[in-house]
């Protein structure tokens, strides 16, 4: 039997550069994978099989099983696997959970089934599963460009802490979409967001300048979401965002103390929240 942790994901920096000829939007982001994990576990088996410790989750349509079937569908492989999916990071919340389930499914069952693909060629296969899987075959602090599918890795940012904040609002089908369509012409940028952050990165320097263009769309995407940043903002969070497209909100801080504090202050009020750090490229398991 295989395990691999699957880590969430934040985004420091989400830039809009304008929308494609093929109805897709050109973005430039930093991603950086954090210290929340579901943890997936892999068998051998005649056939392709999962189970999810979430029963909503035990779907046709889970992407672990997307990218168990592409995997063998390319790879021709004539067996299966039995697949465990223990869930921890919450879903359709802004942090990139099924994206990372499926990337470690690709890496999982190359191991598996000893097929000896390339992380490259794994990344390949998996923007054909969604545009974030491919950051989650590398982890670490990487730059995202095109739809999202084109990484580039970037040196291992210095330990930060997230305190996330996940509010207790009504699910929404299509969110993802819906938030593009809140984005104006006026709201997209030429990169220079991802540029700052990069370059700091880059230089070993404390990251600056974190940016989510849909926070400037965060009022008519979640109404309701105001109560949660306040409550954030009193507990001692300076710059707060959207994590990805949200609704989960996060604040990025160096010190581990200060963060702690903040957290425990968030916890009192009686909501998901959560304490994590940056995790490098390495703990992915490739």
């Amino acid at each position: 039997m295989i395990t691999l942790k699957a880590p969430a994901k934040i985004n420091l920096v989400l830039e809009i550069l304008g929308k494609r000829a093929d109805g897709y939007h050109e973005i430039k982001s930093i991603m950086q994978a954090v210290s929340l994990f579901d943890v997936l576990s892999f068998s051998e088996a005649p056939d392709i099989g999962m189970s999810c410790s979430v029963p909503e989750l035990q779907s046709d349509n889970n992407l672990v099983l997307k990218a168990a079937r592409i995997l063998k569908q390319v790879s021709g492989y004539p067996g299966g696997a039995l697949i465990t999916l223990e869930k921890t990071i919450p879903w359709e919340a802004g942090l990139g959970g099924g994206s990372s389930d499926a990337a470690a499914a690709l890496t999982g069952l190359n191991r598996l089934w000893s097929l000896a693909l390339s992380r490259e060629k794994l990344a390949e296969i998996a923007a054909d599963i969604g545009s974030d899987v491919p950051f989650f075959i590398y982890g670490g602090t990487c730059l995202s460009e095109g739809r999202g599918e084109k990484i580039v890795q970037l040196p291992d940012m210095g330990k930060t802490w997230f305190v996330l904040l996940k509010p207790a609002l009504p699910g929404q089908v299509g969110k993802t979409g819906r938030l593009y369509g809140l984005i104006g012409q006026h709201q997209y940028t030429g990169g220079e967001y991802t540029g700052r952050m990069k370059q700091s990165i880059g230089a070993g320097l404390e990251y600056t300048g974190l940016y989510n263009v849909f926070d400037n769309v965060v009022s008519d995407a979640y109404p309701g979401l105001g109560r949660y940043f306040d409550i954030l903002s009193k507990a001692g969070a300076g710059e707060i965002h959207l994590a990805g497209s949200g609704p989960v909100l996060f604040t990025a801080l160096q010190d581990e103390k200060k963060a702690r504090e903040i957290y425990d202050r968030v916890k009192v009020e009686d909501v998901q929240a959560y304490l994590v750090s940056s995790v490098p490229g390495d703990v992915v398991g490739y």
